[in-house]
């Protein structure tokens, strides 16, 4: 891995450039170079070496300047007669004959920036596993490796590249064009027989684990799970030297559970493994450099951070440059509890695998980075994605077992069954590392999500809600304001079909007055609600928050619809914004008792279902109602929460409230015994 940076059209281009290598001198402490590709205009770059040492910036027809691993590069040197001794002389090249024409041809991870006739082009592999980051103003385009590069450059706007867009800057007009590209597909599924199957992703597997191997030592994230314990197993079956990193938190009672498996699977398969132990009372320390260094206070990233961040000070002090992981296999073999509640398993890999570089890849990196180590993860393989994602789906959970492909395949190479069916414990869990934040965070008197927030005091993300004046967008609001992400707006699809697929459309004009009592923006954008067609309108909204208020992303209070959170999450996804579905397939009883127990007041405002009635309408739902809820759905199978559109809700306060509604008059219109709405005539906002 190495660090780059671009300054665009700026009069102290150079100095800047200057001062980011200084901020990026983890990320290559083995060279760091800039040049002027433009008046006002330089790329910079800073060289981790692996195998070689090749300073950059590139010079051929144009100017490179990357962060890359290019597995094939050897056979596209052939194939294109590109004269070239490493993969970035091979990318310039490539560049230089082909723009941007045949990228997908390129077998690896990269983010690089490339300059050649007056415009700037920035990319990064399709999954995002190289991080990359850019602003734009009236005046001035600047990129870098880490985003507090161009905090720290005193930018404005800072956004993180979406991996499926190409941004091409022309120097003169100042303006950007972007270049969509295309994802991976769950379909057409493999149409052959089981045993195939397994024998090719066998295949597949053992190449994208050896194309990653370095000449020099190596280090494996360990859990003892089957992901890390697959590629233990194969390293040593093919006599690589390589260690083991376990991290646990040091207790006198309860042993970790991963330092349990860890140690049981390394005695097994006689592996060397090393255990870092950490103490409860050090834990503030490390927060002290790895919040920051993650630019995030997420728990979970947080939790997964200090596991991670530990074992990569272990491996730096035993030499090695290179670190393997297993992350990935979850979403290629469907390993979620969130698969197995999936209507469609490989189509729920591929939204995982979507928003992979938001949750999970950014964060590794500048871990490994901040270590002087490049990380390798053999499971986000391109050839492997591509083919996983059309494995049959009952192939990949049977019988409640996850991921059984890749514990199928671990049998037949001979690793122990309780090893191979070994149920997955996340990190921050296993590790016990949750539970330590929860107790520093309890004795500080605070949530993990505030206690977190004091070691990086910036909000995540900037959020638009995506909001319907119901309770499960207001609740998923809430948690991610909770998280400490920022709400920036709510937008609101006003449908004039009242059947619509996509939108809420009981009392959706009111709320104007909750976004009042939240005290945020709202921007309303009106629908006919035409199937499909309706989709083009929230784009248009999407487009206008994006514009007025700087979001970087979008909260949604999906559930269960698969058919609303695709279509969302690919407009989401073309349009450069991260995505949130904080209640996705979170249970619909627990989420009411949640609510009622934070203190949401709430009506219905619509209802459909056989065993509702009239007094049901307009009444402030309590513990009790949910208790009737539930013997209608024990007698009806009703959803208690209204997934199935049995009743649609309107919020009248809620924590996130800084004033309540009152609503003063109201009318209940019946269709027949059970199905009906409120019409709500007039309605206030009154102090709390």
């Amino acid at each position: 891995m190495c660090g780059i940076i671009g300054v665009i059209g700026h009069l102290e281009a150079e100095k800047q450039v200057a001062q980011a290598l200084k901020l990026l001198h983890e990320r290559g402490k083995d060279g760091q170079s800039f040049t002027e590709i433009s008046k006002n205009s330089y790329f910079g770059h800073t060289l981790h070496s692996i195998v070689g040492h090749v300073q950059q910036p590139l010079q051929g027809k144009g100017t490179l300047v990357a962060n890359c691993e290019i597995y094939n590069w050897k056979e596209l040197s052939e194939k294109y007669l590109l004269p070239a001794k490493n993969d970035a002389e091979l990318l310039l090249g490539f560049l230089d004959k082909f723009g941007l024409e045949k990228i997908e041809e390129l077998d690896g991870v990269f983010a690089f920036a490339y300059y050649n006739e007056g415009k700037v082009f920035i990319v990064r592999d399709i999954l995002g596993i190289k991080p990359l980051w850019f602003s734009i103003t009236t005046e001035h385009f600047s990129f870098a490796s880490e985003m507090k590069v161009l905090d720290s450059l005193n930018y404005l706007h800072v956004q993180e590249l979406n991996p499926r867009k190409m941004i091409v800057y022309d120097i003169e007009t100042k303006t950007i064009t972007e270049k969509q590209r295309e994802f991976f597909h769950y379909l057409p599924e493999l149409d052959i027989g089981k045993e195939d199957i397994l024998n090719k992703t066998q295949k597949l597997l053992h190449k994208a684990i050896e194309k990653r191997i370095p000449g020099k030592k190596l280090g494996l994230l360990f859990s003892g799970g089957i992901d890390s314990t697959y590629i233990a197993n194969y390293l040593k079956n093919e006599k690589y030297e390589f260690t083991c990193y376990t991290v646990a938190l040091e207790t006198d009672g309860v042993v970790p559970k991963d330092l349990v498996s860890a140690r049981e699977v390394a005695a097994e398969l006689d592996l060397d493994l090393k255990v870092i132990t950490i103490k409860q009372e050090d834990i503030p320390s490390y927060l002290e450099k790895i919040v920051p260094l993650i630019e995030d206070s997420n728990v979970v990233k947080v939790g997964v951070a200090l596991t991670f961040y530990l074992a990569c000070e272990e491996a730096k002090k035993d030499g090695c440059k290179v670190l393997f992981s297993g992350l990935g296999s979850e979403e290629i073999f469907a390993g979620y509890d969130r698969h197995k509640k999936s209507s469609n398993i490989n189509q729920e890999c591929v939204s995982g695998l979507l928003k992979m570089y938001e949750r999970d890849l950014y964060r590794d990196d500048v871990l490994t980075m901040a270590n002087n180590l490049e990380l390798r993860l053999p499971f986000l393989d391109k050839e492997l994605v591509s083919y996983a994602l059309k494995i049959p789906e009952q192939y990949k959970i049977v019988d409640e077992k996850t991921k059984m492909v890749l514990r199928e395949i671990a049998l037949s190479e001979g690793i122990p069954e309780v090893f191979a069916l070994r149920k997955k414990v996340a990190a921050q869990y296993g590790s016990r590392i949750d539970n330590a934040l929860g107790k520093l965070s309890k004795k500080n008197g605070l949530t993990k999500s505030a206690y977190l927030r004091q070691f990086y005091p910036q909000h995540n993300l900037k959020l638009g809600v995506l909001f319907s004046s119901g309770k499960d967008s207001t609740y998923a609001a809430y948690i991610m304001q909770q998280q400490n992400y920022s709400l920036s707006c709510l937008i609101t699809l006003k449908s004039a079909n009242k059947d619509s697929y996509m939108f809420h459309t009981p009392a959706i004009e009111l709320a104007s007055y909750q976004a009042e009592a939240m005290g945020l923006p709202i921007i309303f954008q009106d629908t006919e609600g035409k199937k499909e067609k309706e989709l083009d309108d929230l784009i248009i909204a999407l487009k206008k928050a994006k514009e007025e208020f700087q979001i970087e992303g979008v909260v949604t209070g999906a559930i269960f619809s698969t058919y609303q959170r695709n279509r969302i999450e690919k407009i989401c996804d073309d349009l450069g914004l991260k995505i949130f579905s904080p209640l996705w397939h979170k249970p619909q009883e627990k989420e009411m008792e949640e609510l009622l127990q934070l203190g949401f007041k709430f009506i219905f405002t619509a209802i459909a279902g056989d065993g509702l009635n009239k007094s049901f309408l307009g009444k402030e739902i309590d513990n009790d109602d949910l208790v009737k809820l539930k013997k209608i759905n024990a007698k009806n199978g009703l959803h208690v929460g209204g997934e199935g559109g049995e009743m649609e809700s309107f919020v009248t306060d809620c924590p996130l409230f800084k004033k309540k509604l009152v609503i003063e008059d109201f009318e209940k219109v019946m269709e027949n015994s059970f199905t009906g709405r409120l019409k709500i005539k007039k309605i206030s906002l009154v102090e709390k």
